[in-house]
């Protein structure tokens, strides 16, 4: 199904704010960027903004809310004989290899993240955001009491989170994946049995 225009022209608003907010937030720093200097820079009214995102950290992390919701999609379309974490590695490899190059960008957004605690709230929120629809998912492929999947749904959103703030730090050039697969590794342990 083809999406119509009017589609087409939100998601291209949407998209112009949130470059336009990491363009300004890595040049100015978040703290001197303000939503009517993002609405200006994406040629769109305050009102506009509005209508797209709550706040200019959400506009900042709206790649994050892409990458969560396509990540959901990807785990949904995996096939229903694979094992939960399995699946959710292999769903996360997917997604995030369009980022295993060191793009500077990127990098400075993971890095402002870092440095200022409204980001680091809201990507938390972003994650979190995706928890019951991956909850959902890992109980019907069979993943035991609702508790569990629960659990194994947060711990792999965590997981996913905690490699992209470490990334940067990787001495050796190590790719993104790597590290990811490395997390998901580490916090799949006590859930392979699955």
């Amino acid at each position: 199904m083809s999406t119509g225009l009017r589609e087409r022209k939100k998601s291209a608003t949407r998209q112009a704010l949130h470059e336009a907010a990491v363009r300004l937030a890595i040049e100015y720093g978040l703290d001197r960027v303000t939503v009517e200097a993002i609405a200006d820079a994406a040629e769109v009214s305050r009102r506009t903004f509005s209508n797209y995102f709550a706040s200019k950290e959400e506009a900042l992390l709206y790649g994050d809310l892409a990458r969560m919701r396509l990540l959901l999609d990807t785990v949904r379309s995996r096939p229903a004989s694979e094992a939960p974490w399995p699946v959710l590695t292999a769903a996360a490899v997917e997604v995030f290899q369009e980022l295993g190059t060191r793009d500077p960008r990127w990098l400075a957004q993971v890095r402002l993240v870092r440095r200022h605690p409204a980001l680091a709230a809201q990507q938390v929120t972003t994650y979190t955001s995706m928890e019951d629809g991956l909850t959902a998912e890992l109980s019907a492929r069979g993943v035991g009491a609702p508790m569990r999947a629960r659990l194994m749904a947060a711990a792999f959103l965590t997981a996913l989170r905690v490699a992209v703030q470490a990334y940067p730090d990787r001495t050796g050039g190590a790719p993104l994946i790597a590290v990811m697969q490395e997390a998901l590794a580490e916090t799949g342990k006590g859930f392979l049995c699955d």
